[in-house]
């Protein structure tokens, strides 16, 4: 077990210096760069994402200012050193987990990523329990009672609600219990109300619960249908073999079967994503729920960084997001041998 993590460890130092190579090249020929966005701004003129580039594009958005000035911004971003000189110095800083600040929100990468976190967490780790905790029960149902009224209605439901966008449910949240044309029941916007600090711990508590009901229900209901059907044929597959009718054969009851016997099998391929799905969860934003319901989040920040071209965002984030998939990922296969005993770290050949 120790050689297969010490080699998939030190895989990820390639595989995580060829992401952030890529997406460093590419945002080198990305118009529209933080420097021009700055003369612009400066100028008092707009420029949006496709700002020309190059010499040309900076003459025209830097009109009416002195050389050196644009020479001194270009030192203050660091765009007066060479292109390698400045992908070395910016890895050298990523291994101490020094992300450098932002052009724009004028405090530290990590911070701002830390001040935007309560959000993401909310979202994505309420989603990831009740999506869980829905869809394992339901696909256990369904595939007991495969072919019946009960797994027709609810497979109809949960494809009606994953045909359903996102952001489109949001909305539609909104209009009817949002206070628009219906019922005032929810609130429009924020994490929580405005005098939530004054609040008591117990009304603090169901301010925030009341405030996440409508984007969580906007974004779970969409996943629904991947993880009830996905344990729903686990689970119809372990019961079809032979071991099961052995089992029965034996006088075992229904509930011995499936819980004993079937479940420890048919979840396997469940617990394996758990690692992976419970790190994500408190880096998911969705870039429309946020924007729908106000919730400033890193979604939210993660776009606005690509229109800004605020490099030390937009690369920060990518190196801590590919960094955590790529532990992640270890975590899933040594929790498939850990559940599996048929599974050995020897034979599995990456």
């Amino acid at each position: 077990m120790f050689n297969y993590i010490l080699k998939r460890l030190l895989l990820m130092i390639p595989t995580l210096f060829g992401v952030m190579l890529v997406t460093f090249v590419v945002t080198q020929f990305v118009p529209g760069g933080p420097v021009e966005q700055l003369v612009s701004q400066l100028e008092g003129n707009t420029m949006s994402g496709e700002a020309s580039s190059g010499a040309h594009g900076l003459y025209r958005g830097a009109t009416g200012l002195d050389e050196e000035y644009i020479e001194e911004i270009r030192v203050l971003y660091g765009f007066d050193k060479p292109v390698y000189e400045r992908f070395i110095t910016m890895m050298t800083n990523y291994l101490h987990f020094d992300f450098g600040d932002s052009y724009f929100h004028n405090q530290s990468v990590i911070d701002l990523m830390a001040s935007k976190l309560p959000v993401s967490i909310s979202l994505g780790v309420w989603t990831f329990f009740i999506v869980y905790l829905t869809c394992i029960p339901l696909g256990i149902a369904k595939a007991v009672r495969d072919g019946s009224l009960f797994d027709v209605v609810s497979s109809t439901l949960i494809l009606i609600g994953y045909s359903i966008p996102g952001f489109v449910l949001g909305i539609t949240l909104l209009v009817f219990f949002g206070g628009g044309s219906f019922f005032d029941v929810f609130p429009l916007r924020g994490l929580v109300s405005d005098n939530w600090d004054a609040m008591t711990w117990g009304d603090q508590i169901l301010d925030y619960l009341w405030h996440m009901v409508l984007p969580i229900t906007a974004s779970v209901v969409g996943s629904f249908a991947v993880m009830t059907m996905l344990t729903k044929n686990s689970f119809i597959e372990e019961i079809r073999k032979l071991y099961v009718l052995t089992a029965r054969a034996k006088g075992l009851s229904e509930n011995a079967v499936l819980y004993r016997h079937v479940f420890r099998n048919a979840m396997i391929p469940l617990v394996t994503g758990f690692p992976a799905a419970f790190i994500g969860a408190f880096f998911t934003g969705s870039l429309l729920i946020e924007t729908i319901f106000s919730l400033d989040g890193l979604g939210l920040l993660s776009y606005e960084s690509v229109l800004k071209r605020d490099y030390p965002v937009v690369l920060g984030s990518l190196f801590l997001f590919t960094l955590l998939g790529l532990v992640a990922k270890l975590l899933a296969d040594i929790s498939y041998v850990l559940i599996d005993p048929r599974i050995h770290f020897e034979s599995v050949d990456r």
